[in-house]
């Protein structure tokens, strides 16, 4: 089997396939989120805390001189990203026991009756052989 075949019998298998919409649909989820995140989260939590803007909250290391920019660590940044992965957590939690819930419900279905003994059945015949009598 050549390279592009076995390549293509790769990529076309469903979990592959699976994957990658999971993988697009994920970014752009990120995306949602990071802009919810942003957006609508933080500037209310910033004005609670004062007018606080997280995206400029740094501490600064070296000053800038001349053309050289100034050496930072910008931990509001870092604050927005650690809001976003939690939403984004929860929210992968969320569906996920989602499924879980709908599985164990699909497993849960009422098992078969329970076959009967070599005594119910030789009573059943006697009961039948009874009847016909």
């Amino acid at each position: 089997m050549s390279m592009m075949k076995e390549f293509r019998a790769f990529a076309m298998r469903g979990n592959v396939v699976d994957m990658a919409v999971g993988i697009v649909i994920g970014g752009a989820f990120g995306k949602i989120v990071t802009s919810f995140v942003n957006d609508v989260l933080m500037p209310p939590i910033g004005m609670a805390l004062g007018g606080v803007d997280f995206s400029e909250l740094a501490v600064t290391l070296k000053e800038a001189s001349g053309d050289v920019a100034a050496v930072t660590v910008n931990y509001g940044s870092f604050i927005q990203t650690v809001v976003d992965f939690i939403i984004i957590a929860f929210a992968i939690f969320m569906v996920v026991k989602a499924m879980n819930n709908l599985k164990k419900k699909e497993e849960e279905a009422p098992p078969a009756p329970p076959k009967p003994t070599a005594e119910e059945n030789l009573l059943t015949e006697i009961r039948d052989i009874l009847k016909k009598d």
